[in-house]
């Protein structure tokens, strides 16, 4: 029996290592299967953070585009924008099946869906304003959007997603070393063949897991490259934008240039011929090209919401029917004028001569979609833009206001002209025959009157252009109509003026001007040369000086002036619009300004206006 146990137990020997050998190859193979899902839960953890990163770069890649489609109007942009629009929901839907295992992510994603709505709508509604000619709300919209990207929306959750993933990275690879451990420790007992495999199995793992790593840092590495790139382009593109306004302003210079100095050339041979006759029709032909000039300025200026407005109250009835005949006149007899005026019409506080030009403006681009004749309708209403109204149109703030509309019976615009009608330099005449900044002008005062304009057109029907301006409830008397009469009153030898003006030539100039008129005037080139001569001579009545001179600046010298001689008239004159007398586009209520280029009539009236109103 002893023998036989002898016997038997080398037997149980084998058969339980046998078993201890099944046991541990079952464990090896079971362990080895719980290390292949630790290894899945990793790769797949890696890829749903490539992923996020993915969705990140196609949200990036969708505002780039945008902003391109803003700066350029290249329709290659917006094509991209859309076709990157339309995948990122399909995205989305992967991203929530992907993790479909974590109710964290997947409230995350619900966020992102609702977040990424948004921004598309966003930048939807940027180039929809684009596309209507509001590029200033467009790239405000874009511009607040930028600021908040760093703290809201998009990319907050996908760096709260990115670091759902690196925690669940880190738990996972803590448990596949736990894991890797164990497998090593069975491995050994099992045998080194088995311990090998078990090796050589994990290594390969190890180096997928290794490339997986690799292949997400050049990934982020791509992604800051196209970011720094993308940068690059829009700066480009700005200077191109840049580039092309400057070029349209520069050609109609250069031709009015052109008009000026052919012009003073030929008046200079023909006055060397004794041709007084030519020499006047010169000079007209110089003078002409000097206020287009001018005008263009003035126009450029109001564009850009930069030009000095002198608001008044004002009854928008009287101002309109004042014009009435004036129009009829400028448009000619094959154009109907009619103007609706409507009843206890509110007051508006703007600049009655901007509303004139708004007029003139609108009724000039009216008499042309007329060429064959027509009706021109004025009317005028009282108008409230709610608060349903406002959230279409952003730039608008609901509340009262006055509605000038001018209607004629045309033929009417295309959707694409209405989307670009206020662009500066954008004409459907033929050439030659505009600047094509006579809309953006208008668009241009309205905005800085802090107004709001609508275009509704019909092709072979006709235009309506309406004009909302804000009402004015405060106290104050009604102002007159801006009236620019054509006489031209003289001075008196008593009225001595001082002008104290740093640039030589506008100072001889400016001096030439009143001697012309009859004034007696003195001159000085700076604020501490006025002083003098102020001190010297109490008979200054009026001082007529430049706002921007080194050292003392004009209101400076005002001040200095009226603290010795309190009766003294002040006449301010600039070619700027931003400094000491202008705030926010509006000329202070206590200062009496003339713009520069002046003409020698605007300059009589305004002086005689101020002597006389004593």
């Amino acid at each position: 029996m002893g023998k036989l146990m002898s016997i038997m137990r080398p037997a149980y020997l084998l058969v339980a290592g046998f078993i201890m050998l099944g046991v541990c190859m079952l464990s090896a193979v079971w362990i080895s299967l719980l290390e292949q899902r630790s290894t899945s839960w990793i790769q797949h953890t890696l890829e749903v953070d490539n992923r996020i990163s993915e969705f990140g770069m196609m949200v990036s890649r969708a505002v780039s585009r945008q902003r391109g489609y803003l700066l350029t109007d290249q329709q290659s942009y917006l094509d991209d924008y859309h076709s990157i629009a339309a995948a990122l929901p399909a995205d989305l839907t992967d991203l929530r099946n992907a993790t479909r295992d974590n109710p964290q992510q997947q409230r995350n994603i619900a966020q992102l869906e609702t977040v990424t709505r948004y921004r598309l709508s966003q930048l939807d509604e940027t180039i929809r304003l684009h596309q209507a000619g509001r590029h200033d709300e467009a790239l405000a919209i874009t511009a607040t959007m930028r600021g908040q990207a760093a703290t809201t929306g998009v990319e907050q959750l996908l760096t709260r997603m990115h670091d759902e993933e690196e925690h669940l990275l880190a738990g996972r690879r803590e448990t596949a070393t736990a894991r890797e451990r164990l497998a090593l420790a069975t491995l050994l007992i099992s045998g080194a063949l088995v311990a090998g495999l078990a090796i050589v199995s994990r290594l390969q793992q190890l180096r997928h897991i290794d490339d997986l790593e690799e292949r997400n840092r050049k990934l982020a590495e791509e992604i800051a490259a196209r970011t720094q790139a993308q940068s690059q382009v829009r700066q480009l593109q700005k200077m191109e934008a840049v580039g092309q306004l400057t070029g349209g302003i520069a050609h109609d210079f250069n031709n009015m240039l052109a008009i000026i100095v052919g012009s003073l050339d030929l008046a200079r041979r023909r006055l060397a011929r004794e041709d007084l006759g030519g020499v006047g029709k010169s000079i007209d032909h110089a003078q002409e090209g000097a206020q287009r000039a001018a005008a263009l300025t003035a126009q450029l200026l109001a564009f850009s919401r930069s030009q000095a407005l002198a608001p008044r109250v004002l009854e928008p009835n009287r101002l309109v029917a004042a014009m009435s005949e004036l129009l009829r006149r400028t448009l000619g007899e094959p154009i109907e004028i009619e103007t609706v005026l409507a009843g206890g019409l509110w007051r508006v506080c703007a600049d009655a001569s901007q509303i004139e030009n708004t007029l003139v403006n609108l009724a000039l681009n009216a008499r042309d979609a007329m060429p064959d004749g027509g009706k021109l309708t004025i009317e005028t209403a009282n108008s409230e833009l709610d608060d349903r109204y406002a959230r279409m149109h952003e730039e608008v703030a609901a509340g009262q206001y006055v509605m000038i509309s001018v209607t004629d019976t045309g033929h009417g615009m295309p959707l694409d002209v209405i989307e670009r009608a206020f662009e500066p330099f954008f004409t459907t005449k033929e050439v030659g025959k505009g600047t094509g900044l006579g809309l953006s002008q208008v668009f241009g005062f309205v905005k800085q009157s802090a107004g709001h304009i609508k275009i509704y057109s019909e092709l072979g029907k006709g235009t309506t252009i309406k004009v909302y301006l804000p009402r004015y409830v405060g106290e104050g008397e009604t102002s007159a109509t801006a009236a620019s009469g054509a006489d031209m009153p003289r001075g008196r030898e008593d009225d001595l003026i001082l002008v104290v003006e740093d640039d030589a030539q506008v100072r001889s100039m400016s001096v030439g001007m009143l001697q012309d008129l009859g004034y007696a005037v003195l001159e000085a080139g700076n604020g501490k040369d006025a002083l003098a001569l102020l001190a010297q001579n109490e008979a200054i009545r009026l001082l007529f000086t430049d706002v921007v001179m080194p050292g003392l600046t004009g209101r400076a010298l005002a001040d200095e002036a009226r603290a010795s001689a309190p009766d003294i008239k002040v006449l301010y004159t600039t070619g700027y619009t931003r400094n000491s007398i202008v705030h926010n586009g509006v000329v202070d209520h206590d200062v009496s300004l003339i713009q520069k280029p002046f003409s020698i009539g605007e300059l009589a009236r305004k002086i005689r206006a101020m002597l006389d109103s004593d």
